[in-house]
């Protein structure tokens, strides 16, 4: 299991699959790197990395103290040191996303272009305050296959996507737990629930000049991918990203809310186009 450790201590979980152009995958909020499993086999000839961001998946859980921002994008930049990689090229999805914004703030000679996935420089209310409602807590579903079936019926901003698609989607999240002498079984999430101290703590500081962030990206390669029906990242909010870089390689994803799964046509025709760019 390929990992690196941190100056803090923190033991940091990766992949490193493939050949070519360096493109680190840096994961949503709860996710880890098997967030990307559905894109990744439709972007050959790229040398893809996946970070699990601390707190997540097989990386260490330090502790809600050190989730934010700044230590993230600095474990990223950490992952091309500890691997000899001069530039890479970013594709985040929605925290991952911010994560690469951070990282043009102060490490901008180590990117080669950005693609976010569904996040942008503001966030809806309506998006926040769903994130916030299933962060920190225990699924009520105890296996995989109720979880999927819940995903099925009630994540109607998703459509015509089979059952089979959100068993994979649950498996990556979460582990399954028999009941045993210890306890009832069920459904373990694959990341620190400290996760909602940390994003409630950053809640009450001082909020980060997220257009500035976006702002540092000018003069990379840079690709929106948007749920057409996302929560999160409005239309409004696109649409200002595209007036402020013009030159940005977009695509509305029909039927997918907060956040497409990236194997979508339209996300990877304009996936494609970006990395033509950095070919």
């Amino acid at each position: 299991m390929p990992r690196f450790v941190r100056p803090d201590g923190t033991a940091l979980h990766y992949t490193d699959e493939g050949h070519g152009l360096a493109l680190l995958c840096l994961a949503g909020l709860t996710r880890n790197g098997r967030d990307f499993d559905h894109v990744v086999p439709h972007l050959p000839g790229q040398r893809i990395l996946r970070l699990d961001a601390r707190g997540r998946g097989l990386s260490d859980w330090p502790g809600p103290e050190t989730y934010t921002l700044a230590h993230e994008a600095a474990d990223a930049v950490a992952l091309l040191d500890h691997l000899g990689i001069a530039r890479a090229a970013i594709l985040g999805t929605s925290r991952g996303g911010l994560q690469a914004m951070a990282i043009a703030g102060f490490a901008k000679d180590r990117l080669l272009g950005v693609a976010l996935n569904d996040i942008g420089p503001e966030l809806a209310p309506a998006g926040l305050s769903a994130i916030m409602e299933r962060l920190g807590r225990l699924p009520a579903e105890r296996t995989h296959a109720e979880a999927a079936q819940a995903r099925a019926a009630g994540w109607t901003r998703f459509a015509d996507v089979p059952e089979a698609r959100w068993l994979d989607e649950v498996r990556a999240q979460y582990h399954e737990m028999p009941d045993g002498p210890d306890g009832p079984g069920g459904l373990v999430p694959r990341h620190d629930l400290r996760l909602r101290d940390a994003v409630m703590a950053a809640a009450q500081a001082p909020p980060p000049e997220l257009w500035a962030m976006f702002d540092a990206l000018e003069g990379l390669p840079l690709c929106l991918i948007r749920g057409a029906k996302s929560d999160l990242l409005t239309l409004e909010t696109a649409e200002r990203m595209a007036r402020r870089r013009p030159d940005m390689i977009r695509a509305e994803v029909p039927g997918r809310g907060h956040v497409p799964f990236l194997d979508e046509p339209e996300a990877l025709a304009a996936l494609r186009a970006w990395l033509e760019l950095m070919g």
